[in-house]
């Protein structure tokens, strides 16, 4: 599996579970959903952000290495 369909399979779960949180809260509208938002989901969404940024570094890293073992 290369590193761009992880990534890929990454932010597609990713907004898959972003859809479906924002479904719930359409129903789920207390002091609790908030703190659970805040507490878990943003900062899940965030650290995907950062997980596929890295991921993108790391393929083009990967890329460049090879490059330069071929020549």
């Amino acid at each position: 599996m290369s590193l761009n369909h992880s990534k890929g399979r990454l932010i597609g779960l990713s907004r898959e579970l972003l859809r479906t949180w924002q479904d719930t809260q359409e129903t789920w509208r207390d002091v609790k959903s908030r703190e659970f938002d805040s507490t878990y989901m943003q900062p899940m969404f965030d650290a995907v952000d950062h997980a596929a940024a890295a991921i993108e570094d790391l393929d083009k890293l990967l890329h460049r290495l090879r490059e330069d073992c071929e020549r």
